[in-house]
């Protein structure tokens, strides 16, 4: 379906933002080990889990997400994708953003490229505007 990691995530958040939870899940392996993790949230587990809560998300209508500076970590049969999310706070022009750390995974399987894991938290404001090392030199 996806030939390549990159074409599933434009096509992830391009089903958020047109609020079309089918097209989303079909970015999302068929396999019950697919993991998501949103903002704050539980760890949500299998594809029906995972299907509900973006159906929830959603049902609010479109996410204004703008993915940005994304660091790719690529081997034969899976795919990293570390990024930041600029999350727009409300549907209005001048609206304000929320950022979150996210990571993405990708496992290339007989139908291609598909997600297994997606996991969003919190990140500060100046998250958006910091060089690509957020922090150099610092250990966790």
């Amino acid at each position: 379906m996806f030939a390549t990691p990159d074409e599933a995530e434009h096509a992830f958040y391009e089903a958020l933002e047109q609020a079309d939870p089918v097209r989303l899940m079909q970015v999302w392996a068929d396999d019950e080990e697919i993991v998501c993790i949103h903002p704050g949230g539980l760890r949500v587990v299998g594809h029906d889990a995972v299907q509900e809560s973006w159906q929830q998300i959603l049902s609010s209508g479109p996410l204004r997400v703008r993915p940005m500076r994304p660091l790719v970590l690529l081997s034969m049969m899976s795919a990293v994708h570390v990024l930041i999310e600029q999350i727009a706070t409300s549907g209005h022009p001048g609206a304000s953003f929320a950022n979150c750390y996210v990571t993405n995974i990708y496992h290339k399987g007989p139908t291609g490229w598909r997600m297994v894991m997606h996991h969003a938290s919190p990140a500060p404001a100046e998250a958006g505007v910091l060089d690509l090392h957020d922090v150099p030199d610092m250990l966790h």
